[in-house]
Protein backbone atom coordinates (compact mmCIF):
# COMPACT_ATOMS: atom_id res chain seq x y z
CA UNK A 1 0.00 0.00 0.00
CA UNK A 2 1.19 3.47 -0.80
CA UNK A 3 0.62 6.64 1.21
CA UNK A 4 -1.83 7.85 -1.45
CA UNK A 5 -4.16 4.87 -0.97
CA UNK A 6 -6.31 6.44 1.81
CA UNK A 7 -6.75 9.56 -0.30
CA UNK A 8 -7.62 7.59 -3.42
CA UNK A 9 -10.02 5.41 -1.44
CA UNK A 10 -11.68 8.49 0.07
CA UNK A 11 -12.07 10.13 -3.35
CA UNK A 12 -13.92 7.02 -4.56
CA UNK A 13 -16.13 6.99 -1.43
CA UNK A 14 -17.06 10.63 -2.03
CA UNK A 15 -18.53 10.01 -5.47
CA UNK A 16 -22.27 10.60 -5.32
CA UNK A 17 -22.13 12.45 -1.99
CA UNK A 18 -22.41 16.16 -1.20
CA UNK A 19 -18.66 16.24 -0.55
CA UNK A 20 -16.38 17.14 -3.45
CA UNK A 21 -14.22 14.16 -4.50
CA UNK A 22 -11.65 16.71 -5.71
CA UNK A 23 -11.34 18.96 -2.66
CA UNK A 24 -12.86 16.70 0.04
CA UNK A 25 -14.92 19.70 1.22
CA UNK A 26 -18.69 20.29 1.31
CA UNK A 27 -20.69 23.45 0.74
CA UNK A 28 -23.14 22.54 3.51
CA UNK A 29 -20.67 24.03 5.99
CA UNK A 30 -21.30 27.47 4.52
CA UNK A 31 -24.89 27.38 5.81
CA UNK A 32 -23.41 28.23 9.19
CA UNK A 33 -22.31 31.59 7.76
CA UNK A 34 -25.41 32.13 5.60
CA UNK A 35 -27.41 32.23 8.83
CA UNK A 36 -25.47 35.18 10.24
CA UNK A 37 -25.47 36.97 6.86
CA UNK A 38 -29.26 36.83 6.91
CA UNK A 39 -29.40 38.16 10.48
CA UNK A 40 -26.98 40.99 9.70
CA UNK A 41 -29.11 41.99 6.74
CA UNK A 42 -32.18 42.27 8.96
CA UNK A 43 -30.63 44.79 11.36
CA UNK A 44 -31.77 47.77 9.30
CA UNK A 45 -35.43 46.95 9.85
CA UNK A 46 -35.10 45.03 13.09
CA UNK A 47 -32.24 46.25 15.30
CA UNK A 48 -33.47 43.90 18.02
CA UNK A 49 -32.04 41.08 15.89
CA UNK A 50 -28.62 42.18 17.10
CA UNK A 51 -28.98 39.80 20.06
CA UNK A 52 -29.17 36.90 17.61
CA UNK A 53 -26.21 38.24 15.63
CA UNK A 54 -24.16 38.64 18.81
CA UNK A 55 -25.12 35.10 19.91
CA UNK A 56 -23.73 33.59 16.70
CA UNK A 57 -20.47 31.79 17.36
CA UNK A 58 -17.89 30.26 15.07
CA UNK A 59 -18.18 26.53 14.60
CA UNK A 60 -15.49 24.28 13.26
CA UNK A 61 -16.08 22.33 10.09
CA UNK A 62 -16.07 19.03 11.96
CA UNK A 63 -18.40 20.33 14.69
CA UNK A 64 -20.82 21.66 12.09
CA UNK A 65 -21.12 18.24 10.52
CA UNK A 66 -21.18 16.38 13.83
CA UNK A 67 -24.17 18.54 14.80
CA UNK A 68 -25.77 18.18 11.36
CA UNK A 69 -28.53 15.82 10.31
CA UNK A 70 -27.41 15.51 6.67
CA UNK A 71 -26.79 12.00 5.40
CA UNK A 72 -23.14 12.68 4.45
CA UNK A 73 -22.11 14.16 7.82
CA UNK A 74 -19.76 11.36 8.88
CA UNK A 75 -17.93 11.09 5.59
CA UNK A 76 -17.68 14.90 5.45
CA UNK A 77 -15.71 14.88 8.71
CA UNK A 78 -13.52 11.98 7.54
CA UNK A 79 -12.84 13.62 4.19
CA UNK A 80 -11.95 16.99 5.73
CA UNK A 81 -9.11 15.32 7.63
CA UNK A 82 -7.71 14.10 4.30
CA UNK A 83 -8.43 17.24 2.24
CA UNK A 84 -5.49 18.19 0.02
CA UNK A 85 -3.52 21.06 1.56
CA UNK A 86 -3.82 23.11 -1.64
CA UNK A 87 -7.56 23.36 -0.93
CA UNK A 88 -7.72 23.01 2.82
CA UNK A 89 -5.17 25.74 3.63
CA UNK A 90 -6.94 28.53 1.69
CA UNK A 91 -10.32 27.21 2.86
CA UNK A 92 -9.30 27.26 6.52
CA UNK A 93 -7.75 30.72 6.08
CA UNK A 94 -10.96 32.01 4.46
CA UNK A 95 -13.06 30.60 7.29
CA UNK A 96 -10.77 32.22 9.87
CA UNK A 97 -11.19 35.52 8.02
CA UNK A 98 -14.97 35.10 8.00
CA UNK A 99 -15.00 34.41 11.74
CA UNK A 100 -12.89 37.54 12.30
CA UNK A 101 -15.20 39.65 10.12
CA UNK A 102 -18.22 38.57 12.16
CA UNK A 103 -16.42 39.32 15.44
CA UNK A 104 -15.34 42.74 14.23
CA UNK A 105 -18.81 43.50 12.84
CA UNK A 106 -20.50 42.49 16.09
CA UNK A 107 -18.17 44.74 18.07
CA UNK A 108 -18.74 47.72 15.77
CA UNK A 109 -22.50 47.23 15.51
CA UNK A 110 -22.76 46.79 19.26
CA UNK A 111 -20.86 50.02 19.84
CA UNK A 112 -23.12 51.89 17.41
CA UNK A 113 -26.25 50.58 19.10
CA UNK A 114 -24.87 51.40 22.51
CA UNK A 115 -24.28 54.96 21.29
CA UNK A 116 -27.90 55.09 20.11
CA UNK A 117 -26.95 55.21 16.43
CA UNK A 118 -29.30 52.64 14.89
CA UNK A 119 -28.65 54.05 11.40
CA UNK A 120 -24.90 53.40 11.71
CA UNK A 121 -25.60 49.96 13.18
CA UNK A 122 -27.79 49.12 10.17
CA UNK A 123 -25.10 50.38 7.78
CA UNK A 124 -22.44 48.32 9.56
CA UNK A 125 -24.71 45.27 9.51
CA UNK A 126 -25.13 45.61 5.76
CA UNK A 127 -21.41 46.13 5.18
CA UNK A 128 -20.48 43.20 7.39
CA UNK A 129 -23.00 41.01 5.57
CA UNK A 130 -21.53 42.03 2.19
CA UNK A 131 -17.96 41.26 3.27
CA UNK A 132 -19.04 37.97 4.77
CA UNK A 133 -20.96 37.09 1.61
CA UNK A 134 -17.80 37.71 -0.42
CA UNK A 135 -15.85 35.37 1.86
CA UNK A 136 -18.58 32.74 1.53
CA UNK A 137 -18.22 33.02 -2.26
CA UNK A 138 -14.46 32.56 -1.96
CA UNK A 139 -14.93 29.52 0.32
CA UNK A 140 -17.49 28.07 -2.10
CA UNK A 141 -15.02 28.53 -4.95
CA UNK A 142 -12.39 26.64 -3.00
CA UNK A 143 -14.85 23.85 -2.22
CA UNK A 144 -15.50 23.60 -5.96
CA UNK A 145 -11.81 23.43 -6.88
CA UNK A 146 -10.31 26.92 -6.81
CA UNK A 147 -7.02 27.15 -4.96
CA UNK A 148 -7.30 30.91 -4.38
CA UNK A 149 -8.49 32.54 -1.20
CA UNK A 150 -8.54 36.22 -0.31
CA UNK A 151 -5.26 37.61 0.96
CA UNK A 152 -5.17 39.49 4.22
CA UNK A 153 -4.38 42.64 2.22
CA UNK A 154 -7.58 42.15 0.19
CA UNK A 155 -9.57 41.66 3.39
CA UNK A 156 -8.03 44.79 4.92
CA UNK A 157 -9.04 46.83 1.87
CA UNK A 158 -12.62 45.58 2.09
CA UNK A 159 -12.75 46.12 5.86
CA UNK A 160 -11.40 49.63 5.37
CA UNK A 161 -14.63 50.43 3.54
CA UNK A 162 -16.63 49.94 6.75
Amino acid sequence: MTAADPVTAMAKRLEGTNVSPQTFLATDYLNHFNEVVMLLGMLGDMPEMFEDVAAWTPKSYADHFRDSSIADREIAVEAYALAPARFRAPFDATIAQADAVVARGVAMIGAALEAGDAERAAFLGGQTAQILQRLIEVASGIIHGSEKGMSQAEIDIVLGEV
